[in-house]
Formats: structure tokens, sequence, C-alpha cells
């Protein structure tokens, strides 16, 4: 019988949590909503999004991309699963962890960004609710780190079965219903054929994306390549979007993160691989909706060897990712149940610890016993 003990978020970090995810998730549809607003058609968001470069209905910016709805999305999902007292704990924790990580990691650089110079041609209240917003949700990220820290406790089942009940010390005497082994792993972990699958086709991705970075690196040189890296005038596209290389390489941070956590079988590696097969997953399917926009995909054949490879390798990722959205997303180890059928003897000495519901052992052993 297992005595393994855990931590388990208390039901005010779970509620605290799923606030903080609520307040993340309401932001960034209060600025999609904004986007909406100020289109000449709502189709155009969904350009916008797909890479196009519509024109707003008025002389202003676009604040919203790709990201952004999957950001609202995962950020309700983590909210329900956090109210959800079925969802264990690892999970829960896992999937605050990863949602913190994804924040932070593209919000960083617009605090740097919209307050540059060269922004300062847009609307001054526009720029300060934009730099507002991203300082806000980092604020909650760091929220989200500290409720996983300080709202965990003792399990307190560890070395118990399923109904509390004390594990026999010894098989002398009397028989007891028991609760078995919790099998190969704590409830959530994934079990190795999934965990192995998600850590090659995250990781590969991963190393694919890095490897175009380092590409275009040594291809633009140091100077330009930080300019679409830490953001300029030539790379912005809207205020709530990343330079297009940080994008790029905090997808594959969060991508390598994820595989080593698969590799060690964790339960939080569930959540952190399904946000990071995600944002890949989208990443690349943006850059394959712009080629078929621009022609790039039907003209496949005459294109440079170059630009097939990017296309290539942007299909590989948003085919990756989604392989392993699908396997991450798989049950993984279930929690251990009690087994009608499993028995215990208990009882070798008198005054033995024993079941509260089970007979006492006699005061005096029979002969021979």
């Amino acid at each position: 019988m297992s005595t393994v003990r855990d931590s388990v978020l208390t039901r005010g970090a779970r509620g605290l949590g799923a606030l903080v995810c609520l307040l993340l998730a309401l932001i960034g549809a209060g600025w999609i909503i904004r986007d909406l607003t100020i289109a000449q058609q709502g189709a155009d968001v969904g350009r916008l999004w797909l890479g196009e470069t519509p024109r707003p209905r008025e002389f202003t910016a676009w604040a919203t991309s790709a990201l952004d709805p999957l950001l609202v999305l995962g950020a309700l999902v983590v909210a329900v699963a956090a109210l959800r007292t079925a969802v264990a704990s690892t999970m829960v924790t896992g999937a605050l962890l990863s949602l913190a990580a994804a924040t932070a990691l593209l919000r960083i650089p617009l605090v740097w960004m919209l307050g540059a110079g060269w922004l300062q041609g847009l609307d001054s209240g526009l720029m300060a609710r934009a730099r507002l917003t991203a300082l806000v949700q980092l604020v909650l990220a760091v929220a989200m780190i500290v409720v996983c820290a300080a709202g965990r406790r003792p399990d307190g089942t560890g070395g118990r079965g399923a109904h509390g009940l004390q594990a026999p010390e010894s098989a002398a005497y009397g028989v007891v219903r028991a609760v078995p082994p919790a099998g190969p792993g704590a409830p959530g972990r994934p079990f190795k054929g999934p965990a192995v699958t998600v850590a090659v086709l995250l990781g590969a991705a991963a190393i694919a994306v890095t490897g175009w970075e380092i590409h275009w690196w040594a291809q633009l040189g140091g100077d330009i390549y930080a300019k679409g890296l830490f953001g300029d005038a030539s790379v912005f596209r809207a205020l709530l979007q990343p330079p297009v290389h940080w994008q790029a390489v905090a997808l594959a941070l969060l991508a390598l993160g994820a595989a080593a956590a698969a590799l060690r079988r964790s339960a939080r590696s569930r959540p952190a691989a399904l946000t990071a097969a995600a944002l890949l997953c989208v990443h690349g399917a943006v850059a394959l909706a712009f080629a078929g926009h621009t022609g790039k995909l039907g003209r496949f054949a005459v294109l440079p060897v170059r630009a097939q490879l990017e296309l290539g390798t942007a299909g590989f990722v948003a085919a990756a990712g989604l392989a392993a959205l699908i396997a991450a997303a798989r049950p993984g180890v279930p929690a251990a149940a009690p087994d009608a059928d499993a028995v215990l003897a208990y009882g070798a000495a008198p005054g033995e610890v024993r079941p509260p519901h089970a007979p006492p052992p006699p005061s005096t052993l029979p002969p021979g016993w």
C-alpha cells in the first residue's frame, strides 16, 4: 500500500486561481471586442489574425493577434478546471503555471515596446491603455505563480486508504478491505507512450523553430535581428503582439520546457504540453494561411529552396503541434479506487493498530496460533 504523500491546492487557492484566470480572459476579450468595433467588417479581424493587414475603420492601430483569442480560451479553460474538484491538484497547478509562463513570455517585450519613441505617432491614450494591459497581465501571471506556491498543503492521505483508514502494520489476524496501490504513478501522470510522443513532437518543433532563428540571426546580422527580437517600427503589426523573433523564441522555450517535463512524465507536463502545442499549432497555421493568401502555396514547386523550407517548417510545426495536442489530451493515470476484492489480514499481537471498523483480535491467542 502506497505511503507517498502529496500536496494539494486548497479550495481558496483554486478559487483565487480561477479568479485570476477570469480576469486575464476578460482583459483579452475586451481588446478583441475593441478590434471588432474599429474594423470595417468583422471578418477583417480574422484576416488580421491570419497574417493580413486590413485597414481599420479609424486612423488607429490594431491591438490583437492570433495568439490573443487562444490565451483567452486557455484562461477560461484553466478557470473551469480550477473550480472542478474532480480535476487533480497537480493538473490545476500545472495549468496555472503554464498559463502564467505563456502570458509572461508573450507580454514582457510590450513593456518597453509600447513606450518606444517610434510609436509616438499613435494615440497616447491608446498606447497607455495597451501598456497598462501588458503590466496588469504580467502582475496576474506572477499572482498565479504565487497562488500555486502559497496555496499548497500536505494531502494528508499518505499511508491511508480511500476512506482514510490507517494501513495495517502486519498480516496476521482478521480480514479487512484495502486499497490497492495507485498504479504506475500519481493521478494525472501521463502514460509512457503519450509522454514520449509529446516529448518528441514538441522537441522537434522547438528545434525547427530555433534553427530558423539561428539562420535569421546569421543572415540578417545582430543589429537587424535585434529589431525583430526586441521591437521596431519595421516589425510592428499590433499593440499586443510581441515582435516576430521574440514570439518564435518564446514558443520554442515553452515547447522545450514541456518536452522536458513530458520526458520526466510529470503530472504537470500534460497542461504544459497542451499550452505549448496549441501555441505552436496556431503559429504554424498562421504562417501557412498567410502563404496561401499571398499565393506561395500554389507556387510551392517554383519557389526558392529557402522559401520552400520555410513553408515546410511551418507545416511541420502546425502538424506537430496538433499531434502533440491530441497526445497530451489523452487521459493520464487514474486515481486509485477501492478494490472490493482486495483484503488484508491484521493484528499480529493484542492491541496492534487495526481499522476502526474491524473487530479486535482475541486477548489470548489460541494454542498454536
